[in-house]
C-alpha cells in the first residue's frame, strides 16, 4: 500500500510542477524535467527510510524504489519528449 501511495505521490508532484511550470510561463516540458531530481531525492530519502527505520532488507527495498521512481519519472520523460521542442 505504501508503494501505491508513493507513486501516486510522484503523479501528484509531477502534476504541480507542470502546473507551476505553466504558471511561470515555461512548458509542461519544463516542469517534467524539473521535477524528475527532486523526485530522485524524495525517492531515495523512502529507500533510507524503508532500509533504516522499518527494518525492510535493502534488496526488496530497491525493487520498490524502481518502481516508486520509475513510474513517475518515466511518465515525467515521456511527457517532456512529447510536448518539448525538438532537437
Amino acid at each position: 500500500m505504501h508503494t501505491l501511495i508513493m507513486v501516486v505521490s510522484g503523479l501528484i508532484g509531477l502534476g504541480l510542477f507542470v502546473l507551476a511550470a505553466t504558471l511561470l510561463n515555461k512548458g509542461a516540458a519544463d516542469g517534467a524535467r524539473y521535477f524528475i531530481l527532486p523526485w530522485l531525492v524524495v525517492s531515495l530519502v523512502n529507500l533510507y527510510i524503508g532500509v533504516t527505520q522499518a527494518g525492510v532488507p535493502f534488496a526488496a527495498e530497491a525493487a520498490v524504489l524502481i518502481v516508486v521512481f520509475g513510474v513517475p519519472a518515466a511518465l515525467a520523460w515521456h511527457l517532456s519528449r512529447r510536448t518539448g521542442t525538438p532537437g
